[in-house]
């Protein structure tokens, strides 16, 4: 069986992959028209009649929301309730413009659908379902030739049957089918009824990128879907709860650097993964940090995520000048087609081709050598942009990379000072394909102390997606409060949702002996309208107040605080690779690391530079910037202001001297 994670970006497509004892990894470009082209073609290529486990970190439904080209979807709702979707919560994320205009729904207002009947928050039903306006209602779904329905009735996590009878009914019409209270069983509607939504948007979608993914591959063969909680599910699971899949790839490698990090002795780290296209950051403080508050697109979601901030900073970002004579760089990228000028198509510079312009990428070692660099194509470019802003080309491609780090500095701020930490007491964890070029001067702007860069970190995210756990995550809303509800009580309530989480993972194939099941509560001051989570134990009332003083600043020990929602996280623990730790470590490196010399552009200076091959370096070895590490996922830049040594398991770890 040869293992293989497989991670989808907007510019390459990454496999790791694990033969018997021996590791390898594989990179190509992405196709973007058909992302299953480049799936398809890498797993030919690495195991063409081996049978294979096959872990995958999907994009197909962040793009179908992102573009507007998921399913034509219908809610069924109560009559009353259809649009609660157009309206929403009174927050406003344009303040101050006065012509600000919200984008149309994913549901239009004609296929809005409102049924009398209703359930009441007791889970008691105060008004029987219409079932002859439900059976109206349906006919008119065929005839508006909807391809995807969402349910979500008032309270129906206290009580799903009219939720369930609408299914039915459905299933003769033979229409994909959402139901709330299977995808979020918690209370505000708003929320439940837009990630219901969502879901119904984009699991046809899924379903048929995933089936078409399922019937190239042998029957021998499993494949998993990558999820946004930092775990994997079966392909079965991810076409029905789509919604789960959002954020898989960037999840696959927070999940890697968490692990990575752990066995190295860094558990405080926050994660920087620049690839092609995007910038995803995330803090780690000992564990994945999850929020449910996310949006896509300003549509709430209310599943479990990991809390990942993206700007549109990547190696193919596109730098151009505003209309003030400004310098901008992204959100637009050019992709994998047609890629950076550099690539032999591209014709608008890009933050790589400012890279390769200072000397800091070397051609004739990108990718292994396997895909050339046009060095000789940017000249002209550059000449052109730099005279119409009045600088030189170098002073130009320098601006290009500053700009590009402003923007990424600002990111990592988002998750670390504005949420209360301080990034001087954490680890930079660089990653993705461009991530080594940049990671030293983001630390210096953050005044971070050391920057942790693993092996193959162009590939880091599929890394993770084979080191990830099989993850369940299960809620439900019980509105109780200290006063009138015991912990005795609290573990009676999780034991229905422990029987279902083991059923679960049994059918996803993971063992009751594999399987750790870990219990939360949402929980807050009477009269606070949001939710700290908080692990469930004996203590969980002074942990909440101790958690409040932390995410606050205070805690109100006299408040009664209120338990509003139970959460399992029912994690099913497979088989994962394990890396040793060199026994010798050696301070000087061999000779045959050493490839030569460049000259390289750092603060507007020409600097003589050595460059390095990753794999020839050994642990313990060390060296003072500027220096470049070439390997081939990846390029990694020593600046003069830097130095770096290689730990006991290959990790360059890079400290900023000044």
């Amino acid at each position: 069986m040869v293992i293989i994670g497989v991670d989808t970006g907007g510019t390459f497509t990454d496999f790791i992959f694990k033969k018997g004892e021996q590791w390898g990894i594989y990179k190509l470009l992405s196709t973007p028209a058909n992302p299953a082209e480049a799936v398809l073609s890498g797993l030919h290529h690495l195991a063409p009649k081996e049978k294979k486990q096959i872990i995958h970190g999907s994009t197909v439904a962040t793009n179908a929301i992102l573009e507007r080209k998921g399913a034509r979807t219908a809610l069924i709702t109560n009559k009353g309730f259809e649009d609660i979707i157009e309206i929403g919560r009174q927050n406003r994320s344009r303040l101050y413009d006065l012509t600000y205009q919200k984008e149309p729904h994913i549901v239009p207002p004609n296929l809005r659908f409102g049924i009398g009947g209703r359930v009441l928050n007791t889970g008691q039903e105060h008004q029987q379902l219409d079932l002859e306006e439900a059976t109206r209602v349906i006919e008119l779904l065929k005839q508006s030739k909807t391809e995807s329905v969402a349910v979500c009735f008032i309270f129906s996590f206290a009580n799903p049957s009219h939720e369930k009878k609408i299914e039915e009914l459905l299933e003769t019409k033979k229409v994909p089918v959402s139901l709330s209270h299977e995808i979020l069983a918690e209370f505000r509607e708003f929320e439940r009824t837009s990630t219901t939504v969502l879901n119904a948007y984009v699991s046809p979608k899924m379903h048929t990128y995933i089936g078409h993914l399922m019937s190239e591959i042998s029957k021998g063969d499993s494949l998993s879907i990558m999820q946004s909680n930092g775990g994997s599910i079966s392909a079965e699971t991810a076409m029905q709860e789509s919604v789960r899949t959002i954020l898989s790839g960037p999840a696959g490698g927070v999940v890697g650097a968490l692990e990575i990090g752990e066995m190295a002795g860094h558990n405080h780290l926050i994660t920087f993964d620049m690839g092609g296209t995007s910038t995803d950051v995330s803090l780690v403080d000992e564990s994945l940090s999850l929020t449910m508050e996310s949006e896509i697109s300003g549509y709430p979601i209310k599943v479990p995520m990991i809390d990942i901030h993206t700007v549109g900073a990547g190696g193919g970002s596109i730098a151009s000048v505003d209309v003030g004579g400004s310098l901008r760089v992204g959100p637009e990228s050019a992709g994998a087609d047609p890629g950076p000028i550099c690539y032999g198509k591209g014709d608008r510079i890009t933050v790589t081709d400012a890279n390769l312009y200072l000397g800091r990428l070397i051609p004739e070692h990108f990718l292994g050598g396997s895909m050339a660099l046009q060095a000789e194509r940017l000249d002209g470019f550059f000449q052109q942009m730099a005279k119409k802003i009045k600088l030189s080309p170098m002073e130009l491609a320098e601006g290009v990379l500053s700009v590009a780090n402003t923007a990424m500095e600002k990111a990592i701020r988002v998750i670390s000072v504005e949420k209360g930490y301080d990034p001087r007491e954490f680890t930079l964890f660089s990653f993705g394909g461009a991530g080594g070029m940049h990671g030293a001067f983001l630390a210096k702007l953050l005044s971070i102390p050391k920057v942790f860069i693993p092996q193959n970190p162009g590939i880091l995210s599929a890394i993770g997606m084979i080191m990830a756990d099989v993850i369940k995550d299960y809620s439900f809303t019980i509105m109780r409060n200290q006063l009138n509800c015991t912990a005795e009580e609290l573990s009676t309530l999780f034991e229905d949702l422990e029987k279902r989480g083991l059923y679960d993972l049994a059918r996803e194939g993971i063992g009751e002996e594999n399987v750790r099941l870990e219990r939360f509560l949402d929980m807050r001051y009477q009269g606070q309208s949001y939710e700290i989570i908080v692990p469930f134990d004996l203590n969980y009332i002074s942990s909440f107040h101790s958690l409040h003083q932390k995410t606050y600043g205070y805690q109100n020990e006299n408040k009664i605080v209120e338990i509003v929602n139970i959460r399992l996280r029912a994690r099913g623990i497979p088989e994962k690779p394990k890396f040793q730790a060199a026994r010798a470590l050696k301070e000087q490196p061999p000779k045959e690391a050493f490839l030569g010399e460049r000259e390289v552009v750092f603060d507007q200076k020409v600097h003589k530079t050595r460059i390095c091959a990753r794999d020839k370096l050994l642990s313990g070895n060390r060296i003072a910037g500027p220096a470049i590490f070439v390997e081939y996922s990846s390029t990694i830049v020593i600046p003069p202001f830097a130095e770096a040594k290689v730990d006991e398991y290959g990790n360059v770890i890079i400290e900023i001297m000044e």
